[in-house]
C-alpha cells in the first residue's frame, strides 16, 4: 500500500472510531487495531494521539479546498463562482466517507487549535464570497444556510430527507442564479 494510502486509511480508520464510539475511544491502539496495523506502524505516519487528529483536520479541510477550488476553476462565470462553488461542494461533493467529519469533533475536543487549517480556510471561502461580485450579505447568508445543513447532519441533530434536500440547494443555486442576473443588470445601467 502507498504511503499516501496508508495515511487516509489510518485518518479513515481514527475518524470511524470517532463516529461510531465517541472521541473518547480514540487511542492510537484503537486506531492501528481498526485500520490493521502494528502501533509502530501507526507512529511511523502519525507520532501522536494529537498529530493524528491534526492529520484528520488537515485531510478534510485539504480535500474541500481542492474541491471547491477545482469548482471555481471550472465555472464559465465569474460573479458568483465562489458562492456556487461553496454551495455545489458541499451539498453534492462533499467527503464521501462521511465518518472524515468527526475529525473536527475530535479537534474542538482534543486541543481547539487543531481547527486551524479549517479557520484558515473558511476565512479564505469568506472572503472570496464576499467578494465574488454578488450583494456580500446574501451570499453570506447562503453560505451560512449551506453550512446549517452541513453541521445538522454531522452533529446528527436533523437530517431533513433527500427530497428536501435537493429542493433546499435548488432554492439556494437559484437564489445565487438572482444575484447573478441582478448584479449583470445594475453593471449594464452603469454602463
Amino acid at each position: 500500500m502507498a504511503k499516501e494510502s496508508r495515511r487516509v486509511a489510518i485518518l479513515e480508520a481514527a475518524s470511524s472510531i470517532v463516529s461510531e464510539k465517541g472521541i473518547f475511544n480514540l487511542t492510537l491502539e484503537a486506531v492501528a487495531k481498526e485500520a490493521g496495523i502494528s502501533k509502530g506502524g501507526l507512529l511511523y505516519h502519525f507520532p501522536s494521539k494529537e498529530a493524528l487528529v491534526q492529520g484528520m483536520v488537515e485531510h478534510l479541510a485539504h480535500n474541500y479546498r481542492s474541491k471547491i477550488a477545482k469548482n471555481v476553476d471550472d465555472d464559465p462565470l465569474d460573479r458568483g463562482k465562489w458562492t456556487r462553488a461553496f454551495l455545489n461542494v458541499t451539498f453534492n461533493q462533499g467527503y464521501p466517507n462521511k465518518d472524515m467529519h468527526a475529525g473536527l469533533l475530535a479537534a474542538k475536543a482534543v486541543n481547539p487549535k487543531l481547527m486551524l487549517p479549517l479557520y484558515q480556510a473558511y476565512e479564505e471561502w469568506q472572503t472570496n464570497i464576499e467578494n465574488d461580485g454578488l450583494d456580500p450579505i446574501d451570499a453570506t447568508i447562503i453560505r451560512l444556510a449551506t453550512d446549517g445543513i452541513w453541521l445538522a447532519e454531522l452533529l446528527e441533530l436533523y437530517n431533513i430527507d433527500d427530497q428536501k434536500k435537493k429542493a433546499v440547494y435548488k432554492r439556494l443555486h437559484e437564489w445565487i442564479q438572482d444575484l447573478y442576473l441582478d448584479a449583470e443588470k445594475k453593471k449594464k445601467e452603469q454602463n
